[in-house]
């Protein structure tokens, strides 16, 4: 049979003393927040030593740089303007699509596939 009597048996572990003032009990118990103040402390210093452990994956540089570039791009374009003087013009029926109206379209165009393809990327997308 298995079960019950293959239980690995807990060895006692000699307690930790922590003194605190009055007001650091209560401030601990509040961050505790229903639970045991073992459970809390426990939970605090090995959460925090996982997160020293644990080290970043090169891909998640490549990708803030891929994001910052597509960002940037965002941020030196004319789209946002070129776009709204376009719909503008559409909007009250005097959109004439000339060279230099083409000109920006093409050029609104050609941001946004430049951004998708970097944020794409970014994701770790094909697209």
């Amino acid at each position: 049979m298995s079960g019950a009597g293959n239980k690995e048996k807990r060895t006692a572990i000699s307690p930790v003393t922590l003194r605190l003032t009055p007001d650091e009990r209560e401030r601990l118990e509040e961050l505790a927040a229903g639970m045991t103040l073992s459970a809390y402390i426990r939970a605090c210093v090995f959460a925090e030593e996982e997160k020293r452990r644990k080290r970043k994956p090169k891909s998640v540089v490549a990708d803030k740089k891929a994001a910052t570039e597509a960002l940037a791009l965002l941020g030196q374009s004319r789209i946002a303007s070129n776009l709204n003087q376009l719909a503008y013009h559409a909007n009250i029926g005097a959109l004439m699509v000339g060279e230099a109206e083409k000109a920006q379209i093409a050029e609104a165009y050609a941001h946004v596939l430049s951004i998708r393809s970097l944020l794409m990327q970014a994701l770790g997308k094909q697209g």
